[in-house]
């Protein structure tokens, strides 16, 4: 499935300008990961890919079929989105709030599969011994997990994260983004995070998708094509070295540059 974005600009009332003339697709499986600093626009970005927001112009489409043109129940069986944080209170245990993500597909004498695609996604994140727990009983980072889940069990063709990982340790953020780097290949699917960890997306993304300011796309391609000092440089204010770990890139960041020398930098320079 292709989504695609053509000359989107989005601006919240009363505000500036967030997304300036994006043009972007996203047409292959794999894992797609969002970077960039606070502020550029990645959480308004996907948050266009799934009709929460709807671009002021331009327009995004899935298959040529504009986003805003779906009805809910049918764009929610092709895309699932997973924010950063839940603000989510259920007092119903996890298995229950896990099979709300298979809404769209209930039917009479559906239990028994529903349940089934369930255990069997709670298995894979390791958190089968939440099962019963309440869910606003839950820590921060078990949130995330179930949250997780219940994007999983909406089975979507692409599948939308908002830092996913924002609440979990480096072990389990590191075995998270393993499970959706290898679920995407076997499954098919397109997945798209946004993340803050650079290393992280350049060590599992297939995909990476720069912003910079203000709100636009510096850049996009393989890891090793777009994880450069020079990006480093001018979308983050980093100085940096980056080096080959067993083929990919790995930063090892260095000084951070003064306000006055971000500023000549980009008055001096123009992104792609």
């Amino acid at each position: 499935m292709e989504l695609r974005f053509e000359d989107v600009d989005f601006g919240y009332k009363n505000q500036a300008q967030v997304l300036h003339k994006i043009n972007l697709t996203i047409n292959e499986p794999g894992l797609t990961c969002i970077i960039g600093p606070n502020g550029v626009g990645k959480s308004t970005l996907v948050k266009c890919m799934n009709k929460l927001l709807i671009p002021n112009s331009g327009k995004v489409t899935l298959d040529d079929r504009e986003v805003k043109d779906f009805n809910l129940k049918e764009l929610s069986t092709i895309t699932s989105f997973v924010p950063a944080t839940s603000m989510d209170n259920f007092s119903l245990n996890v298995i229950d709030t896990v099979l709300m993500g298979r809404h769209p597909y209930s039917k009479i004498g559906s239990e028994k599969e529903d349940m089934h695609i369930v255990y069997g996604i709670l298995k894979s994140l390791n958190i089968t011994h939440l099962a019963m727990r309440n869910y606003n009983e839950l820590s921060a980072g078990q949130h995330q997990k179930v949250s997780i889940a219940r994007g999983l069990a909406q089975e979507p063709r692409i599948l939308i994260l908002d830092e996913p990982t924002a609440n979990l340790d480096i072990r389990h953020q590191v075995k998270v983004i393993e499970l959706l780097h290898d679920m995407a290949h076997e499954k098919g699917m397109t997945i798209i995070m946004i993340s803050h960890d650079l290393n992280v997306a350049a060590r599992y993304a297939d995909k990476i998708i720069v912003m910079s300011t203000p709100g636009v796309v510096y850049d996009v391609g393989e890891p090793h094509e777009v994880i450069t000092k020079e990006m480093i440089r001018y979308v983050y204010g980093m100085n940096c070295t980056v080096v080959d770990n067993e083929g990919r890139p790995h930063i090892i960041l260095g000084s951070a540059l003064s306000d006055e020398e971000v500023y000549e930098l980009h008055r001096s320079e123009s992104s792609p």
